[in-house]
């Protein structure tokens, strides 16, 4: 849907036989991408609350199945505070611009964290801030719905994680994705400019934010 602010699946390193699952899976892009990687000794797993979205995911695994040869991948319906995934069951977590959009992030993290087997890892991609969006920006019923005003600071992103009892949690700014979103012209970025302090970029408050993290093996 155009919602996306990178892969996570290219920072995930994926192994062949591990087990992935994917936050907010949409139509089962980056499922799809993941089942690929992990093979057919592996497991995709996306979780998404709208069933719209899910019918269409699964609509799409035939023809998956067709092109990859590959039976691998499955689509949940649930919430991503609440995930329909057993404890220690997964070795990757990985999630596209997604997380910013609940309302109780902490819990998020905590679920990220429950469903982690012992060593297994996180690979995010999201929106962040790096400093507070004027109220206006904040208001916006666009900027909600393209991941910005549920965005919080880079610093409580890392809080958050290691409150789940994360560890080695490493975040990489990338304002480039911003301009480039700047540059392209797109409606919600020149929306929200219209609403920013004079001489103002989207970029100077918004980034890009890839998030990796490790479950401690004890």
């Amino acid at each position: 849907m155009g919602l996306s602010c990178g892969n996570p699946t290219a920072i995930a390193s994926l192994k062949p036989g591990e087990v992935v699952l994917d936050l907010g899976a949409g139509g089962g892009f980056d499922v799809f991408i993941a089942g690929r990687k992990v093979g057919a000794q592996g497991r995709a797993i996306g979780v998404d609350m709208t069933p719209e979205m899910l019918s269409k995911a699964r609509g799409n695994v035939a023809q998956y199945r067709k092109v990859s040869g590959l039976n691998n991948v499955e689509f949940r319906l649930g919430e991503i505070e609440h995930l329909p995934v057993a404890n220690g069951s997964v070795d990757v977590v990985i999630s596209n611009c997604v997380i910013n959009l609940s309302p109780d992030k902490p819990q998020v993290w905590r679920e990220i964290a429950r469903v982690l087997k012992p060593g297994g890892r996180v690979a995010v991609s999201d929106l962040a801030l790096r400093k507070a969006l004027p109220g206006e920006v904040q208001a916006m019923v666009e900027a909600l719905v393209g991941c910005v005003a549920g965005a919080v600071l880079i610093e409580e992103t890392e809080a958050m994680a290691r409150g789940a009892g994360l560890s080695n949690i490493k975040l990489e700014p990338r304002k480039e994705y911003i301009e480039a979103m700047t540059d392209w012209q797109d409606p919600l970025y020149l929306k929200i400019i219209e609403h920013l302090p004079a001489g103002s970029r989207p970029a100077d408050y918004i980034t890009s934010l890839s998030v990796t993290a490790l479950k401690p093996r004890s």
